[in-house]
């Protein structure tokens, strides 16, 4: 059985950081694109940052390209998303997930999901 358990959300100021984890069990991160997604209170959920499978190729929205970076550490089979100059709009629950490819994680269509985090950025 899979399981993403994610940790490290809080609240934090604005303009600061926080480092989120996704401990992977039943399944080797290195074998699957991870990913993050959020959801935040009345919006749809949005594709946030994924790794390749392979560990070179990663993919991040828009929204946080130059601001948050995805890793993983595949002896300790977890993955993170390093969040810096955080802003009141990156308050979300953050969703850790699995999918076969980095292309079809960022569309949504994963394999696994965690129960996420929650992230509040106070300004």
């Amino acid at each position: 059985q899979v399981q993403l358990v994610e940790s490290g959300g809080g609240l934090v100021q604005e303009g600061g950081s926080l480092r989120l984890s996704c401990a992977a069990s039943g399944c080797a991160v290195s074998t699957y694109a991870m990913g993050w997604f959020r959801q935040a209170p009345g919006k749809e959920r949005e594709f946030v940052a994924a790794m390749a499978w392979t560990g070179i190729t990663t993919i991040y929205a828009d929204s946080v390209k130059g601001r948050f970076v995805i890793s993983r550490d595949n002896a300790k089979n977890t993955v993170y998303l390093q969040m810096n100059s955080l802003k009141p709009e990156d308050t979300a629950v953050y969703l850790c997930a699995a999918a076969a490819t980095e292309v079809v994680l960022k569309k949504g269509a994963c394999d696994y999901w965690g129960q996420g985090t929650q992230v509040t950025v106070s300004s």
